[in-house]
């Protein structure tokens, strides 16, 4: 009687691998989850007045009304929340945009949904005199969702479907349009240049809940959104023509990802302020740790970008007390050097 053994197949040996780069990756994404659970900690708890990590812990729970549990509910909460939900905006635009547009330097700026709200806040504050932050949000966001339908029907006249290149020219256009309108608006009108140069240096600062709640849904339906274009995204990295195969419109998916950088941009930069940085380098991070698998590359950058901009923002307030400095002016000190060194290190993932 013979016995035989059946050895391991070509494709076991594919797949077991697969198998533990994916549960690695898992593993990343959990290991980062708990980073951000332990930035956010330290963002409620440490600030210009030092109040003691127990203290802060019981008030966190059971709130007495004293003074440090004002600062910590009304302030330090709502901020740090803000400060997650910009930093995840962000960085998913970036990813979003840097696939969309086959550009690894592309950013949320490219399409000119920045200068949009800038140029919202500019009307806001020289021609309706406004200078709260919850009176020019909603003409930031107005502006940005504007210049984002400009540049769509822009890059999309002509022949063909709005292209990755025609975006980007188109977005060019309409942002060298913009940051003119603004200059010209601004050097006639010295009080308005004052209160802008605030809101566009990028802060955390000063936004509250009252801020918090009005971007709150067009940051979950940019977030979900997002998310939803991972697979399209996946399937048009291999080629238009294969994406067609596969069952996937280009032009839709465009257009689709164009509305999400909209609402995750937009809002974002009407709360925040146009904030450098987080959605070029935090897409790139992600890509040297998990590929260039867009199942993996969204989720990391909408983890990793809100631990840099919150950690930004606790350096930013323990660094000079009494003091801060704005957290945009913080994302570029620290995170330019650390790009640099990993362009350095390591060519960009290509896309």
């Amino acid at each position: 009687m013979s016995v035989t053994t059946q050895s391991p197949s070509k494709a076991d040996g594919v797949v077991r691998p697969q198998a533990r780069a994916q549960a690695l990756r898992a593993a990343g994404l959990l290991v980062a989850l708990g980073v951000l659970a332990l930035t956010v900690l330290l963002s409620i708890w440490l600030g210009s007045k030092d109040i003691p990590f127990l203290a802060t812990w019981d008030v966190l729970w059971n709130s007495d009304g004293s003074n440090d549990a004002v600062i910590i509910h009304e302030y330090r909460i709502p901020r740090t929340l803000l400060g997650m939900l910009v930093g995840g905006a962000l960085g998913l635009a970036g990813a979003l945009m840097q696939a969309l547009t086959r550009n690894p330097l592309a950013d949320p700026g490219l399409l000119g949904v920045t200068m949009g709200a800038s140029t919202g806040v500019v009307i806001s504050l020289a021609f309706f005199g406004l200078s709260s932050v919850l009176g020019y949000v909603w003409f930031a966001f107005a502006g940005a969702a504007f210049a984002a339908v400009v540049v769509y029907a822009l890059g999309g006249t002509g022949r063909g479907n709005a292209t990755p290149e025609r975006l980007v020219l188109a977005g060019a256009a309409v942002t060298a349009v913009m940051y003119a309108f603004n200059t010209a608006v601004l050097l006639m009108d010295p009080e308005a240049f004052d209160e802008f140069r605030f809101w566009n240096v990028g802060s955390l600062a000063g936004r509250y809940v009252d801020v918090l709640l009005p971007v709150l849904p067009f940051l979950a339906a940019g977030i979900l959104l997002a998310l939803l274009l991972i697979r399209p995204l996946n399937a048009l990295a291999m080629g238009e023509d294969l994406g067609r195969a596969l069952g996937t419109n280009p032009a839709r998916v465009r257009a689709l990802g164009a509305l999400a950088i909209t609402l995750l941009c937009g809002a974002a930069t009407a709360a925040a302020g146009p904030i450098a940085f987080v959605g070029l380098a935090v897409p790139h991070m992600a890509r040297l740790l998990v590929g260039p698998d867009q199942r993996w590359v969204l989720p990391y950058s909408l983890v990793l970008a809100p631990i840099l901009l919150v950690a930004s923002d606790i350096v930013g307030r323990v660094i000079a007390p009494p003091s801060e400095i704005q957290v945009g002016i913080v994302t570029a000190a620290i995170g330019v050097p650390v790009f640099i060194a990993l362009c350095r290190k390591r060519k960009l993932a290509a896309l």
